[in-house]
């Protein structure tokens, strides 16, 4: 059910601004839950943090279960925003939130919010809409009503539900999932391909250009898939299982099983909890966390060679959990959401973070996504509640653009071929990171030993 929704501008000292559904919405029982958007000057106590959405509730909701932020999306034109604000209700607004339109309040935006039924897991935005849209306002392009833009929402029954952005009514449900729907990724060749991993330790592989029908199914997890991702040249899927601590990849070409990066013996307990390809796909980064460490492996996916470790370690047992990952649009950086930190950004190779914000017990995130274009991060947390940081800006180097456009196409055993000169090879391979690092946020300790 989609929402019609009324703004209500308010003008407190610091631009405070909130949307709420409106009456005839009450009467159909939906949750009266709505946002309030609050904006932070440079001078805030983290000047990275530039604006926060925060769920309000009623009281009848305020402790009870399934308010989390579990997956947070930006449309691939980053003209769209999208959140499971907890509770069944996912928010779409439209980018960005201080945009001069915004600031009229008689401007329709078409910001909508969806009512899943169900507490929403994951969530992801269809392929880019024609160029004619790009340009155009979201309300515009509403009103048109010749495109679409899809919104696929995972939810804890089994079911993925998909939404037209533009229009904001539901198009069909796709069944076939037994447990929550965890995670959910368009490949970035524009085909409506979506892939799905469960808590029912299979992945799905769904054609919506025929509603779902035609469905491929990948078995081999042996417990919960936290994460799946897709590689830049859309051959490849990886994921994690949470439990069974595998991290698998598939062909996206000929749907079957390629290899368990991690192999089968495990000498410690840990938990598998995120992955992410980079964007010119030669690395998979995945994040793992045990009683006092979390850390996270950088895999060459060709080779199965794993190329780097950063970890850290905490006095805490059981305060040391990390979330989610995703790298930076140039490749430069990769995020991370732990528990003791709202955010951190990592260059790859470097001892340290170049960015991090203020250490935070009650941080609470759970998820984290890149805007399109870079420079803004989103992260979501248990309370429902999304907030938007400031990314580092930097210019990649003439070397780090060829090797992207390199690695985009042509693999580690066809680089390796290459007879070119040894330091020439390990920088095209990511081999010149160093095999293993301690990310020192606290201190100045040297690299760690296995």
């Amino acid at each position: 059910m989609a929402l019609n929704l009324q703004r209500h501008r308010i003008q407190p000292s610091r631009g405070r601004w909130w949307v709420k559904s409106c009456k005839r919405c009450q009467r159909m029982n939906v949750p009266n839950v709505d946002y309030v958007v609050s904006f932070y000057p440079p001078s805030a106590s983290d000047p990275a943090l530039l604006l926060e959405l925060k769920t309000r509730r009623p009281p009848s909701l305020v402790e009870r279960a399934g308010r989390e932020t579990w997956s947070v999306d930006f449309s691939p034109d980053g003209a769209w925003f999208a959140w499971s604000m907890g509770h069944g209700i996912v928010w779409v607004v439209a980018w960005p939130l201080d945009s001069e339109e915004s600031q009229n309040g008689e401007t329709d935006r078409g910001d909508k919010s969806f009512s899943c039924g169900h507490p929403v897991w994951g969530l992801a935005f269809g392929p880019r809409p024609p160029k004619s849209n790009a340009t155009a306002c979201p309300a515009k392009a509403r009103s048109e009503g010749k495109n679409s833009l899809l919104l696929a929402t995972g939810l804890e029954n089994g079911v993925i539900k998909i939404w037209n952005v533009l229009t904001g009514s539901a198009v069909f449900d796709l069944h076939g999932h037994e447990g929550v729907v965890r995670d959910l990724v368009f490949p970035q060749n524009g085909t409506l391909t979506l892939i799905s991993s469960s808590r029912d330790k299979t992945l799905r592989i769904w054609d919506l250009a025929h509603k779902g029908k035609k469905v491929q199914v990948l078995y081999g997890h042996k417990d919960w898939i936290s994460s799946c991702c897709v590689s830049s040249d859309c051959s490849m899927i990886a994921s994690v299982g949470r439990f069974d601590r595998m991290v698998c990849l598939w062909s996206l070409r000929s749907y079957t099983f390629i290899r368990n990066l991690t192999g089968g013996a495990h000498k410690t307990v840990y938990l598998l909890s995120s992955c992410d390809f980079s964007p010119d796909g030669a690395i998979l980064a995945t994040a793992a966390f045990s009683g006092s460490s979390w850390w996270i492996d950088l895999w060459d996916p060709y080779t199965a060679e794993k190329l780097a470790t950063l970890a850290d370690y905490f006095e805490d047992y059981g305060q040391n959990q990390i979330s989610a990952i995703q790298f930076s649009p140039n490749g430069l950086h990769l995020t991370l959401v732990t528990d003791d930190r709202a955010l951190r950004i990592w260059e790859l190779g470097e001892k340290g973070m170049v960015m991090e914000t203020k250490r935070d017990r009650d941080s609470n995130g759970l998820c984290c996504k890149y805007h399109p274009q870079g420079g803004v991060v989103a992260t979501g947390t248990r309370d429902g509640h999304v907030r938007f940081w400031r990314a580092p800006s930097a210019v990649p180097s003439l070397c780090h653009l060829c090797r992207s456009i390199l690695r985009h196409s042509i693999s580690t055993h066809q680089i390796e071929a290459l007879p070119l000169p040894k330091r020439i090879l390990e920088y095209l391979t990511y081999k010149n990171i160093p095999e293993r690092l301690k990310s020192c946020c606290s201190s100045d300790e040297e690299e760690w030993e296995s």
